[in-house]
């Protein structure tokens, strides 16, 4: 399995596949390279790269969890586009990845090919990240992956329409079987680390967004997300008339990238790139 060795000696995990316009794919805060599995066959003709961030998945746990921070994940970004040899990429980025795409933004923008949002923007609502306080770094109650996948219309009622067999999906992505029952793929003091960052007052990030003028921008939004809101949408397409949305009915946070809505404004931001 690739791995690359950051700066301050992590191995960190990565996949790289296809051939055509690069994409790296920046998953959701507690997420791993699965976040795009289901989007992956709708972007055949381009090169897909995928991360696992440093105390997820496949990559080393980091001994010091202040650095569980974008700073720090944008700095691993760009020493895989490094080791790749990769002047540019367009990013692809599931919420915590599209914060670190603005990151990217402000602080490497010569890098940037465009960027795609999912489900994230300049400024997060206080329920959504209330939400993300209640699970993180905390394995769940269920003791299988059955389990888990039936009580998950319950646990994640902004979704509707999903099929039983995608919540199985879910659960065997995004959760570890052992004797115990369920683990999660992650560090859990990446739990530490967010609640530190929550605890001081919210930076503007509104400049990180500006500093994407000039790029290829997308955004994807659930339509019942309680992260993304709508006015906040509306506000980054007044900043960017040119921006392309997907507005996914039935999905809360955050959309899978497989739903049609999703599909279309990520190939029309393809599209607009090459």
């Amino acid at each position: 399995m690739p791995h690359f060795t950051s700066s301050d000696g992590l191995n960190l995990y990565y996949s790289d596949e296809g051939t055509g316009l690069p994409i790296l794919c920046l998953a959701g805060l507690t997420r791993t390279t699965a976040d795009f599995d289901y989007v992956t066959p709708h972007l055949a003709g381009n090169r897909l790269i995928k991360m696992d961030y440093r105390g997820r998945g496949q990559s080393d746990f980091d001994p010091d969890w202040s650095h569980y921070s974008p700073p720090v994940e944008c700095r691993d970004a760009l020493e895989l586009l490094a080791h790749l040899g990769l002047d540019k990429v367009a990013i692809l980025g599931t919420s915590r990845g599209g914060l670190n795409a603005m990151g990217l933004a402000m602080g490497a923008k010569d890098r940037l090919l465009g960027v795609a949002f999912n489900d994230v923007g300049p400024h997060i609502e206080t329920m959504g990240l209330d939400d993300i306080m209640q699970f993180i770094g905390r394995n769940p109650a269920a003791k299988s992956h059955a389990e888990l996948a039936t009580a998950m219309p319950g646990l994640f009622p902004d979704f509707k329409g999903v099929p039983d067999s995608r919540w199985m999906e879910e659960a065997v992505k995004h959760y570890t079987q052992t004797d115990a029952g369920l683990k999660i793929t992650y560090d859990k003091h990446l739990r530490d680390a967010v609640a530190k960052a929550f605890s001081a007052p919210s930076p503007d990030l509104w400049p990180y967004f500006d500093a994407l003028e000039g790029l290829p921008v997308a955004c994807i939004r659930g339509l019942n997300s309680n992260l993304l809101s709508e006015e906040t949408l509306a506000e980054m397409e007044r900043r960017r008339p040119d921006m392309i949305v997907g507005r996914v009915p039935g999905r809360g946070h955050i959309p899978f990238l497989d739903e049609p809505e999703a599909v279309a404004a990520l190939h029309k931001w393809i599209e607009a790139m090459t």
